[in-house]
């Protein structure tokens, strides 16, 4: 997983409750065996029509924000059905952060687990990062060693949890973080073969 220390970039605001999985990556994009070519399936029957071509008027489609980094968003946002293909498909686009009061539980489970930073906020001040955006878009800058977002005139602290906000600094995921105890798993390994050799094919009394 990439590190995630301090990041500024392109925001875009999407205001909408219940934006769920289904919309954020559609089903037509689950039929591949890998993760791959998952940017294109990101919000695609929002981004294009039913002949491909790009929607002017989605926010994603402006020329102006081909380098998103973050969206600001609305409640419940990932709702819905259970598919980690969003979360890809959001870090494939070039996604990094998603900033909102609140997400579904999967959605926000499978966003730790693949390094996409959630961040939630209580829904006043989600009002007012949207109020410091001239026409939904903007600036905006996540340093997750200070716990502070800036965007426009607005700069506020936020809270995360302890380990998630770890693993995000150091780039691990759920593997990698089970790696750095590697020692400690192999003294506990090697102690209990000992007092269990028989697991291990040796010849063995105990029961």
């Amino acid at each position: 997983m990439e590190r995630f220390l301090r990041l500024s970039g392109r925001v875009a605001v999407m205001p909408a409750a219940n934006i769920d999985t289904d919309v954020i990556m559609p089903k037509a994009f689950l039929k591949g065996i890998d993760r791959s070519g998952l940017a294109i399936g990101l919000f695609h029957d929002l981004r294009f029509d039913e002949n491909g071509a790009a929607r002017d008027d989605f926010i994603l489609n402006r020329n102006d924000m081909a380098d998103t980094r973050f969206l600001l968003v609305g409640p419940n946002f990932g709702c819905g059905s259970s598919r980690e293909h969003a979360v890809w498909g959001m870090l494939q686009y070039g996604i990094r952060g998603i900033i909102g009061s609140s997400y579904g539980a999967i959605f926000a489970d499978n966003a730790a687990n693949n390094g996409l930073l959630l961040l939630s906020l209580p829904p006043e001040q989600v009002a007012a990062l949207m109020a410091e955006l001239d026409d939904r878009v903007g600036e905006m800058t996540v340093d997750l060693e200070a716990q502070r977002i800036e965007a426009g005139g607005y700069a506020g602290e936020f809270d995360i949890d302890p380990a998630t906000r770890r693993a995000l600094m150091l780039g691990l995921d759920r593997i990698g973080e089970t790696l750095t105890h590697a020692e400690q798993i192999r003294a506990f390994e090697k102690a209990y073969l000992g007092r269990k050799p028989w697991l291990m094919g040796a010849d063995s009394n105990e029961p």
